[in-house]
């Protein structure tokens, strides 16, 4: 299934060098993959591929389509398909008769492993330390040092590249009053990234409280609560956001997760895209509708035989500040943003279910910030081809993904558009369309535009008829 790569002289230039190997950069390296003209290698500082292990929650579904693979979208007879991987299982029967068209968050980790295993030119425990440009080779520079098994330095090296894709992805949020409490040592307080492996010991104990009302909040509730006896749940539930609010999830919504949305996005003002990102909340950090009824259900199963879940779900709060008490305890100081009031709440634990935030680039760019381009906020310029602006004087191209959200709007991080994404920076980068992109992909005419394009519709190709006696 895999061909053998090509011999690769050590100083020869590649073509492209990912840094990153995320679901984004994974889907760029499959499509990729069957291009003979490019020469691509990718690093990632971890030793294997890794997808959010800590909420691989039993039962937690990703939430899109299983068509949002790494290349359906763009190349459905890519060998690298999720339907492909189940056939490679056997499991392609009983994945039909499930008739599942969301799968599970493990699933699909286990997928995109299947992926990175069998993907030729990934090389996992290498740490990429810097990028700079070689304006006498005309090509970018990336060191990196290759780690053992263990995460220490073994070897140093250095690869030159005409391109540069970063796909270096989130790192977990942590609001500055907790912040101090997750890095301290013995501390009952940790991030969501980090659930499954404090999951038995949160379990036992007697109140937990957990932080932010989006979805991984909703699934790590749940989870705390379908374990926890009735009349002694001991769990508080608590977010900044003034609901527990669905997930946007009609059909024309959804319509804001389609490259239509991101060609008007990427040509609003600035001051507009910045107003934009936050008021779209609820397409992207809602909770899902069926993980919400799973709650309620619960919650309500526990009322059968009178009494009330020892669980308070309390929207529109913040958290001020916090500190230990008691030795064991945690003490979170509160506020009520609509009431304007204020209480204290002791617990046990915390989970922070506080989201990601985009991987700062400066570290590994900081060897480029001479010719990096930036807004008036001293973000980078991200063209609309996802390509960084530089100096003119840099010949060669850096190309970012999941990094663009304040060019490219709400959908950037969303696994829908990742082969769309890959196929386009394909495209720019051979400069022949290997991957043709449909000119229109919504029914929505996002801006003032009197005629939208209407594609001329494509004519089925004509079958040679069979003949008797063949």
């Amino acid at each position: 299934m895999t061909p053998t790569p090509p011999h690769h002289e050590p100083d020869a230039p590649r073509d492209l060098v990912g840094i990153g190997i995320g679901p984004f950069n994974l889907s760029l390296a499959a499509l990729a993959h069957p291009l003979p003209e490019l020469d691509t290698v990718f690093y990632e500082q971890r030793p294997g591929f890794d997808w959010h292990p800590g909420l691989l929650i039993d039962g937690a579904r990703i939430q899109v389509p299983f068509l949002a693979d790494l290349v359906t979208l763009v190349d459905p007879t890519s060998p690298w398909t999720f339907l492909n991987y189940l056939k490679s299982r056997e499991r392609l029967f009983p994945f039909y008769f499930a008739e599942r068209f969301h799968i599970q968050r493990a699933e699909y980790d286990a997928y995109c492993r299947w992926v990175a295993e069998n993907l030729p030119g990934l090389h996992f425990g290498h740490q990429v330390d810097a990028v700079r440009w070689n304006p006498e080779r005309d090509l970018f520079e990336v060191d990196f040092t290759q780690l053992d098994p263990d995460g220490e330095a073994e070897a140093l090296g250095r690869t030159y590249t005409r391109n540069i894709v970063l796909g270096v992805g989130t790192e977990p949020h942590l609001p500055e009053p907790l912040k101090p409490l997750v890095e301290a040592t013995g501390v009952p307080v940790i991030h969501a990234a980090d659930y499954l492996a404090h999951r038995d010991a949160f379990q036992r104990a007697e109140h937990v409280t957990v932080v932010g009302t989006g979805q991984s909040g909703a699934e790590i509730f749940l989870d705390l609560l379908r374990t926890r006896p009735p009349g002694r749940e001991g769990l508080h539930w608590l977010g900044r956001t003034e609901a527990f609010a669905p997930m946007e999830y009609s059909k024309l919504g959804l319509e804001h997760f389609t490259p239509d949305y991101a060609h008007y996005f990427h040509a609003l003002p600035e001051a507009e895209r910045d107003r934009l990102v936050t008021s779209q909340w609820q397409l992207h950090k809602g909770i899902d509708a069926d993980t919400i009824a799973a709650i309620h259900d619960e919650l309500y199963q526990r009322t059968l035989h009178g009494g009330w879940p020892d669980a308070v779900l309390t929207p529109g709060v913040r958290v001020r500040t916090a500190g230990r008490v008691a030795t064991t305890k945690v003490e979170l100081h509160l506020e009520h943003i609509e009431q304007n009031t204020r209480s204290r709440l002791t617990t046990d634990a915390v989970i922070l279910a506080t989201g990601y935030r985009e991987r700062p680039l400066d570290r590994i760019l900081a060897g480029l910030d001479p010719y990096l381009r930036r807004d008036s906020r001293e973000r980078p310029r991200i063209d609309e081809q996802f390509r960084l602006v530089l100096d003119p004087s840099v010949t060669g191209t850096l190309y970012v993904q999941n990094a663009e959200r304040h060019t490219h709007g709400v959908g950037t991080p969303d696994l829908g558009l990742a082969a769309w994404r890959s196929a386009t920076i394909l495209n720019t980068l051979t400069q022949k369309d290997p991957y043709p992109l449909p000119p229109r992909t919504a029914f929505t005419t996002f801006g003032l535009d009197p005629r939208p394009q209407i594609p001329a519709a494509r004519q089925a190709p004509t079958l040679t008829p069979l003949t008797e006696g063949r």
